[in-house]
């Protein structure tokens, strides 16, 4: 059997001590993720960070840093999740953008009221994310790199250096 775990964003976005969460559906739940989702076929993971942050609560996200990978697999149904946290900042809200399929809203909260209701929440991955950011942890964005296709390699004009 192959082991296929869901690749996935998440973005890390805080201002002043409020961080910007979405609360979903997800099946007969509501709860709350960070911004968050499945990175698509030839996507980078950056950019799915912004596609999802914009889709899901309307703002413009500008990363900065990555603040984790984070492997985790769900006792409740056994899938795996392969998520990297990205922070950054919110730069700018489109308040008439229609919200993703199953986001109710969009909203700021601070750490404590997250906490205030643990089961509300959609995985452990989501304050784990936030408490790594608030201990300080990034990384350059640099470490997240896409690699094209070898056709793409063949069409692109090659440089060849020859030594003597």
């Amino acid at each position: 059997m192959t082991w296929r775990p869901d690749l996935t964003v998440a973005a890390i976005i805080q201002q002043d001590d409020r961080f910007l969460v979405v609360e979903e559906r997800i099946g007969d739940q509501v709860v709350f993720n960070q911004p968050a989702g499945h990175v698509e076929d030839g996507e980078s993971i950056v950019d799915a960070a912004v596609r999802e942050t914009l889709e899901e609560t309307a703002w413009t996200f500008a990363p900065r840093h990555l603040v984790g990978t984070y492997l985790w697999r769900n006792p409740r149904n056994g899938r795996t999740t392969l998520r990297f946290a990205i922070a950054g900042e919110a730069l700018g809200h489109d308040p008439d953008r229609r919200l993703d399929h199953g986001i109710l809203g969009a909203y700021w909260r601070t750490r404590d009221q997250l906490l205030a209701n643990p089961g509300r929440l959609r995985s452990p991955l989501v304050m784990r994310c936030f408490d790594d950011y608030l201990a300080g942890q990034r990384f350059d964005l640099s470490a997240l790199s896409s690699v094209p296709d070898q056709d793409a390699l063949l069409r692109e004009p090659q440089v060849v250096r020859v030594s003597r």
